[in-house]
């Protein structure tokens, strides 16, 4: 176990200790649209090392709900560098889509109940009713379709009868909100892409907030760890959760400080930028932060685990020099690395002897 303690593992071991939980179970769930970085090594370490010194399980979950920018190369780049940096997700990897005829059952229920609605409002239109952080929004005129009506629309959206856009399935909770996540949020849009697993079977599918807290209750997980980025969202993990009724246990959310260096590019976005545009020769160049490009770069997987247990774990965002990753990489080769001394550009020197019988004036 680490020697640092840190909130995360207090929480744990209090909800052990309570008996709220037999067992331990997080997640590390990346969309599968590039490779690794590393600020996912953070996130690696917290969620398998809490699962490994707690005696539970970290599952490998590709968060696969957005058809348009996801690919198999990024779900075997993203087991490859779990598996290099030493942890081990058991017999299979988890994915979203697994779970779509589930998570479409519960989007059913939540109609059933009155609490989503089927909207068609354009997006110009939605972002204005939506308000603004001092001003309530106001509720589309589309909320007012019956319970009958937004069955019907939904399962002709999951048909394929509406083209992208057209129409979008709503959580119904509060449109004065001062969390504006909450303000209706979006559960469903439409998508005509094929997707790398289920191909054409689905024509909707479920917004990241709707689809992780149903598939953390689903898989059993207990504590969902994410970035400081999502707390806002953690009202909408609760929500759902909450209004379903699920059958207890059910997962809670926790967030940290993301990881942030500096002169280091952190955004996997940018990263896909400049892979496509040929900057760089791929997602494995020496010159990117990725763990595929530390792998070839020369850098060991303890040595990147030692910088994510020095950096320790906080609720606070900070920035952090990139001369403590150096120094890891060095202090790790220091121990296992055997020295040789090595002339790149030899000169030719002639030495001769002395011997002190000529007389020098």
């Amino acid at each position: 176990m680490s020697e640092s303690k840190n909130f995360l593992r207090t929480i744990v071991e209090q909800d052990l200790k309570s008996s709220k939980y037999k067992e331990i179970v997080t997640r590390f769930p990346p969309e599968p649209n590039g490779f690794t970085h590393i600020g996912h090594a953070k996130s690696i370490f917290i969620n398998f090392g809490i699962a490994r010194d707690y005696n539970g399980r970290c599952n490998l979950r590709m968060d696969d709900t957005n058809p348009t920018k996801e690919d198999t190369k990024y779900v075997e780049a993203l087991k490859d560098a779990v598996e290099w940096l030493g942890f081990d997700w058991g017999d299979s990897v988890y994915f979203t889509s697994d779970y779509f005829s589930q998570i479409h059952d519960y989007a059913i229920e939540l109609i059933k109940m009155g609490k989503a609605y089927v909207d068609s409002t354009n997006e110009e239109e939605m972002r204005e009713l939506r308000g603004k952080v001092t001003e309530a929004g106001k509720r589309s005129k589309f909320v007012a379709r019956s319970v009958e009506e937004n069955l019907d629309l939904f399962e002709r959206m999951k048909n394929g009868e509406f083209k992208d856009g057209e129409h979008v399935l709503r959580a119904k909770i509060d449109m004065s909100a001062a969390n504006m996540k909450m303000r209706d949020p979006l559960m469903y849009r439409i998508r005509h892409v094929e997707h790398f697993r289920t191909g054409n079977e689905w024509a909707i599918y479920p917004m990241y907030d709707f689809a992780h807290c149903l598939s953390d209750y689903i898989e059993g997980v207990t504590h969902s760890i994410c970035t400081l980025e999502f707390e806002n969202n953690r009202d909408i993990y609760n929500w759902v959760l909450d209004t379903l009724e699920l059958t207890p246990p059910r997962p809670y959310q926790h967030e940290f400080a993301r990881l942030g260096i500096n002169y280091t590019i952190m955004s996997k976005r940018k990263l896909l930028e400049l892979v496509q545009s040929g900057v760089v020769s791929g997602w494995d160049d020496p010159r990117l932060p990725t763990i595929a490009g530390y792998k070839r770069k020369g850098y060991t997987p303890q040595s990147i685990l030692n910088f994510c247990d020095q950096i320790g774990i906080a609720k606070a965002n900070s920035m952090v020099d990139v001369s403590q990753l150096e120094f890891c990489i060095r202090d790790d080769l220091n121990k296992k690395v055997p020295r040789v001394m090595c002339v790149l550009n030899p000169l030719k020197v002639t030495i001769e002897n002395y011997d002190g019988s000529e007389n020098i004036d």
